[in-house]
């Protein structure tokens, strides 16, 4: 029998020579300092960058919500043709509180975690 004929294909072994490159050991900001290396640190471009991906989400679930309260009145009031779309903006909506928190919570753990580097 053929290998084109089989369900499974046998798997076949990967040639990484010459592809992958070694990882390079961490230095210490005073061996940096020594060798003249600079270190950037992102400064207030960080910080606004920071800032506006918060304020994004923020506004993500502003208008999720927004969307969700209107698509639930014109159900009550029985002017919406499809009530599957209320579901659909209640899915939304918890999707975006969620991806809010998860930033939040991912935010503070790597606050605490810089808090703990010793230098």
């Amino acid at each position: 029998m053929d290998i084109e004929g089989r369900f499974i294909t046998p798997i076949q072994p990967l040639d990484l020579s010459g592809k992958i490159t070694p990882i390079q050991p961490l230095r210490s900001l005073a061996e940096m300092q020594e060798t003249g290396s600079s270190v950037q640190v992102a400064g207030a471009e960080g910080v606004s960058a920071f800032k506006s991906i918060f304020e994004e989400m923020i506004g993500n679930v502003r208008s999720t919500e927004d969307n969700l309260v209107k698509q639930q009145y014109l159900l009550a009031t029985g002017q919406i043709e499809d009530p599957h779309t209320v579901g659909i903006a209640s899915s939304e909506a918890q999707l975006a509180v969620d991806m809010l928190v998860s930033l939040r919570t991912k935010a503070l753990e790597a606050y605490n975690e810089i808090m703990r580097i010793s230098l």
